[in-house]
């Protein structure tokens, strides 16, 4: 295997990957089309309150006869609009739910009083918050109770550093208080349920949270063409760590697992929602589709008992903001890993961490790119190195190799133990340039998962007419010259004896600028500038070697 045969390989490999996972995700949209599976959760008969079918079952001690479950569309009250520094949110009185949450700090676009990115909501699409508790009585404070507020609008003063927004629900004797604190500089939402019992009976609820949306028409981030990036369900837990639960999933199967110490979440590109119960709470993660076109991925917690003239609270934490790996680390315990890089997560992380630094001294991520793939190059300088003085013996032979086929022709059996004893006369070895470039892979295909990965890359600027690093550049000027660098570096590698693999290898460059016409900028960026360095080390070890200077 030469040289040129690696590079093709390793070309061909990546470009499948892209494919078959673009191909993955176009299956899942048929599959949805074509089928929606709903099974029900095998286990104890469960009592149900009144509302829908995206309840969670629950088992209570004191069994009520079981109610006809419905599967209405999402019912709507009044909207409670909620303004903080960081966001803006429409709680509706139906059930408590978060409708609606806007992120002010990332713009839709790059256009000009462009509105901010809108992370959950109930128009064109759905993709909410929910919770409640359940008694299994008739009345219960779930998602489909009606609370009421004492004001329709709340905002965090200049002067605050919280937000309290209390919604109330009354059924005789039982008052149950649903407060939502928000805090300054933060996407985090305290939800708590505040019980109170002024009746003569001991009342009990198992509270639960849950997240319902659609599953998108087109999933995942970047575009058609280029790898596209995980759209769904996730939990994580102390035993399995994270695991993700798709839309085909929930189609096929309902979740149905006992966790403590895990959380929920709905993830997307550069941004997710998720439910982080108390810490060690024990609870009961469930997954259900309803309707065949709405996921519910949710848990219940511990059952609460409060008796006559006492009162009790439970709560848990929403998430609902951009994918920032600090700030999530800090939430929860793996909740950074919502930023999937996949299974090179070890050396993607602290790739990202150097690329973070870089950014804080540059303060441009664009000229961050550049700078890290410099350290990349020089990190890899002895096994680049190495391979290009391989190459570079390998086309010193090639007159000498081609005459050896022209020699013996068909005879493949003995050009090839020609081309042998020529090596070892010659004290080459063809493998030799293999073994560097196939160490470097796995830190590229690392370091493209950062850039596709990183919500820090979306729409940040670098130069002239580049806007945004995280879409495909708009004038194709960088594929092009990332498109020129391949054909340098072909020239500059050992031509192909066989014609047919010389010719593929002529039009790789062509399929290349194509493909990379519909990536992000950040990575088309990576390219251009790994590739301009490798040229120039190599044009450098090229010349030295026919020099006989090495």
């Amino acid at each position: 295997m030469d040289n040129p045969r690696l590079l093709l390989f390793i070309a061909l490999s990546f470009l499948v990957m892209i494919m078959w996972q673009t191909w993955q995700q176009d299956y899942q949209q048929t599959k949805t089309g074509e089928q929606a599976v709903v099974t029900e959760t095998t286990g104890t008969p469960a009592q149900t309150g009144a509302g829908g079918n995206d309840l969670p079952s629950i088992v209570v001690e004191e069994r009520d006869a079981p109610l006809s479950v419905e599967s209405p569309a999402i019912p709507q009250g009044k909207r409670i609009q909620v303004m903080t520094d960081l966001m803006h949110l429409e709680i509706d009185t139906q059930g408590g739910d978060v409708r609606v949450v806007k992120l002010l700090g990332y713009p839709e676009s790059t256009e000009p009083e462009s509105p901010p990115f809108t992370m959950l909501t109930d128009r064109n699409h759905l993709f909410i918050a929910q919770s409640g508790l359940r008694s299994g009585k008739k009345n219960e404070p779930n998602h489909y109770a009606r609370f009421t507020a004492t004001a329709e609008s709340y905002q965090l003063q200049d002067n605050a550093e919280t937000l309290e927004i209390p919604l109330v629900w009354n059924d005789g004797g039982i008052t149950v208080t649903k407060l939502f604190r928000l805090r300054r500089n933060s996407y985090e939402i305290d939800v708590e349920f505040i019980i109170e019992n002024q009746g003569s009976a001991d009342w009990l609820a198992s509270s639960y949270f849950q997240l319902q949306r659609n599953r998108p028409e087109n999933p995942g981030g970047v575009s058609a063409f280029a790898a596209q990036t995980y759209t769904g369900g996730v939990i994580y837990s102390p035993e399995e760590k994270y695991e993700k639960i798709s839309f085909d999933d929930m189609e096929d199967e309902n979740l149905n697992r006992n966790i403590s110490g895990g959380w929920l979440a709905m993830i997307e590109h550069y941004f997710l929602a998720a439910w982080v119960p108390e810490e060690n709470i024990n609870g009961k993660y469930y997954s259900r589709v309803v309707d065949g076109d709405r996921y519910v991925l949710g848990y219940v917690g511990k059952q609460t008992r409060v008796s006559p003239g006492s009162q009790q609270t439970v709560s848990s934490r929403l998430y609902a903001g951009p994918k920032d790996q600090d700030k999530l680390a800090s939430i929860a315990t793996g909740l950074d890993l919502t930023v999937d890089y996949g299974i090179l997560t070890f050396i993607s992380q602290p790739l990202f961490w150097l690329l973070e630094k870089i950014h804080g001294i540059v303060n441009n991520w664009g000229w961050a790119i550049i700078i890290l793939t410099m350290l990349i190059k020089l990190v890899f300088f002895k096994l680049s190195e190495a391979s290009y003085k391989s190459m570079a013996n390998m086309r010193k032979l090639a007159p000498r190799l081609k005459s050896l086929k022209e020699r013996y022709g068909d005879d493949k059996q003995k050009l090839n133990q020609a081309m042998m004893d020529m090596y070892k006369t010659e004290k080459i070895n063809p493998l030799g340039g293999c073994l560097p470039v196939l160490v470097q892979i796995p830190v590229f295909i690392a370091l493209y998962w950062v850039l596709l990965e990183s919500v820090e890359l979306r729409q940040a600027p670098f130069m002239l007419w580049l806007k945004d690093l995280s879409v495909a550049d708009p004038y194709f000027v960088l594929p092009l010259i990332m498109g020129v660098t391949m054909l340098i570096q072909q020239k500059l590698n050992p031509a192909p004896m066989d014609p047919i693999q010389a010719k593929v290898m002529m039009v790789l460059p062509i399929v290349f600028t194509v493909f990379f016409a519909f990536f992000p900028a950040g990575l088309v960026l990576y390219w251009v500038v790994n590739n301009t360095l490798s040229i120039a080390q190599q044009w450098v070890i090229t010349k030295r070697v026919e020099a006989g200077e090495a």
